[in-house]
């Protein structure tokens, strides 16, 4: 099960390291679409914040579940 946590991690902290990423990317541009683009990601890095609050070792099925649903989103 601990192979399990730590391949959910690593794949959560990939994407989050991508989408902050494109997000200073996108801070640089200063069209109408960039700026929801923005946005949008800076919304999915504040859900993934409030995720993992409690810290990677006090993960609950709930929140692995959530985890992995924000994953599969784009």
């Amino acid at each position: 099960m601990l192979d399990r946590d730590k391949e959910l991690k690593d794949r959560i902290i990939a994407k989050q390291k991508a989408l902050e990423s494109k997000y200073h990317e996108l801070k640089a541009e200063t069209r109408n679409e960039a700026r929801t683009a923005r946005d949008k990601i800076k919304e999915r890095l504040d859900e993934l914040q409030e995720s993992v609050k409690d810290g990677w070792d006090k993960m609950t099925d709930k929140v692995k579940a959530k985890l992995n649903d924000w994953l599969s989103r784009d």
